[in-house]
């Protein structure tokens, strides 16, 4: 692959909330996995693990969410959410809000507003396809570091097909109904869904791009 190439893909790359209702065939969402087994691992473990619902899978599975979602259940997600933001985390975390918001029309402050879209997260915005992601429970947090690599090289993996994808975390707080419904082991622990499919282009919460830090405030230089 040339450099270039790579930088497009990166560049190109944004996480999809709305899709086509066009599935996409099987035996490229093969291709598209076997690449991403090629992903680095701790000790090449290799701890992921995917489980694919489609079809009547997924519309079974995102009528449970919307119902946990709307009866207002907590959940409990099998890896602690971040118990804070603040800082710079939490500038970018309200940049991405109102940008999305910004996109599909909620008004600040408008609280029914915004939970409707929130909501959206619940039925894989749209996406006739959704991975749910999961590692080993022995693993700990070097099982889910690993998962967390596998996505990134799968996204890019489907991006380099065509395909559009987003990488979420709020299913997760359902970890246990999810798993229920699609027969995953009590050993796994769910670290994130990966919702996919065709791009809807026009839909207008694809009309925005989120913004990267400076090289200064990611790396340090220590040469003495």
């Amino acid at each position: 692959m040339h450099l270039s190439t790579l930088e497009e893909l990166l560049s190109e790359r944004h996480s999809c909330r709305g899709f086509l209702q066009e599935s996409v065939p099987r035996s490229l969402i093969e291709n598209i996995f076997a690449m991403a087994q090629r992903a680095a691992s701790w000790c090449n473990a290799q701890p992921w693990h995917a489980t694919l619902a489609s079809e009547r899978a997924i519309e079974r599975l995102r009528a449970l969410l919307l119902r946990r979602f709307d009866e207002r259940n907590p959940g409990r997600a099998d890896f602690e959410f971040p118990s804070a933001y603040s800082g710079t985390y939490l500038q970018r975390r309200r940049d991405c809000g109102l940008q999305l918001y910004q996109s599909v029309g909620v008004e600040r402050h408008d609280k029914d507003a915004a939970r409707r879209q929130s909501r959206e997260n619940f039925q894989f915005f749209g996406a006739p396809h959704v991975a749910i992601m999961t590692t080993d429970a022995q693993l700990g947090v070097y099982g889910a570091v690993d998962v967390g690599g596998y996505v990134q090289i799968l996204m890019l993996a489907m991006q380099v097909h065509g395909i559009s994808s987003i990488c979420q975390a709020a299913p997760a707080v359902y970890s246990g109904d999810v798993k229920a419904a699609l027969g995953i082991d009590e050993s796994r622990r769910m670290v994130c869904a990966v919702s996919f499919g065709y791009e809807a282009q026009t839909h207008p919460a694809n009309s925005f791009r989120t913004q990267r830090a400076e090289l200064a405030e990611a790396i340090a230089w220590v040469d003495e």
